[in-house]
């Protein structure tokens, strides 16, 4: 009988100590992927991707990740799939389960991802949702220790939309300790049940300069997610003091990096030169997708034998 698998629908979904243990083996896995060293611990597994939203580096880095484990990854939209012409959730999550060892499904609505792990006996990895998206910020956090050192009691700002992003930021703020700042016009904050949650790290700040002051990392997004195009032209009138320049990060600390979950629109919620400016780190950030993930996958399926020890 298969064991009941575990998840990442939520940032929270892990403990402190099992991300820090997935983040040291995203570090070791990082290594060994520069100096050429194969890491085969996936060899004979297979990922099935499902897609409902289009993707660079979500499909890129699973694809990629699941193939230098050793495994095999399944590209499946779902005009590939029964899921587009109505097959329950509930019924797909049970073949699946019965055909492959992992999945990953990046969707509109977080229920439906909800759904199919309640009826998955394999991993289920949010790779987005229009509520979160936790495997982005195990690359942010990565970044971070990278470049800054640890994130407990740190400030990080987030300035722009409380969307997906910042609900899986306010998640880690509190899992792992460190102070969020947000920071955006009235009427875009996150949901009050999720401020009510993460009360004791996350304050919301209206002032972009006394939101970055002091601040480790400051980071945004698009303004308009995917699946809200019609709302650009007032959501950039909404967020026009928003924009995230040079001379505000100037006003953070003086060890302040800077990310972005890509693809970003210059000259909108960063301004035109900022993703070249030399406090940005967004392209580390991106690689480290890569390398996040493969720890995740292998954290997932391998359990006990996780080797985040190598």
């Amino acid at each position: 009988m298969k064991q009941t698998p575990r998840h990442f629908l939520r940032f929270n979904d892990l403990s402190a100590d099992e991300v820090h243990a997935v983040l040291r083996r995203a570090a070791v896995l990082k290594r060994e992927q520069h100096a050429g060293t194969r890491h085969p611990t996936l060899a004979g597994k297979t990922l099935g991707m499902v897609f409902e939203k289009s993707s660079t580096r979500t499909r890129v880095s699973f694809e990629a990740g699941i193939f230098q484990l050793g495994g095999t990854g399944l590209f499946l939209s779902p005009r590939d799939t029964q899921l587009g012409r109505g097959e329950p959730v509930e019924d797909t999550a049970r073949v699946f389960s019965e055909m492959i060892d992992l999945v990953m499904i990046r969707a509109y609505d977080h229920a439906m991802v909800e759904t199919f792990a309640e009826y998955s006996s394999i991993p289920v990895i949010n790779a987005l949702t229009d509520d979160h998206h936790p495997c982005q910020i195990l690359a942010d956090i990565q970044c971070f220790q990278e470049h800054v050192g640890a994130i407990e009691g740190k400030t990080v700002a987030w300035v722009g939309d409380g969307n997906n992003m910042a609900a899986s930021w306010m998640d880690a703020a509190s899992l792992l300790n460190f102070n969020l700042v947000l920071c955006g016009p009235e009427g875009y904050d996150p949901a009050p049940e999720l401020l009510a949650e993460h009360a004791a790290n996350v304050r919301i700040e209206r002032d972009p300069a006394k939101a970055v002051a002091g601040a480790h990392c400051v980071t945004t997004d698009v303004w308009a997610s995917m699946g809200q195009e019609d709302e650009q032209a007032k959501r950039e009138a909404d967020f026009a003091e928003y924009q995230v320049t040079e001379a505000l990060l100037d006003l953070a600390d003086d060890a302040v990096i800077f990310l972005h979950c890509l693809p970003a629109h210059r000259g909108e919620e960063i301004s035109e030169t900022l993703i070249d400016d030399p406090r940005s780190r967004v392209f580390d950030e991106a690689g480290n997708r890569l390398h996040a993930q493969k720890a995740l996958m292998e954290f997932l399926v391998l359990g006990e034998a996780f080797p985040e020890t190598v």
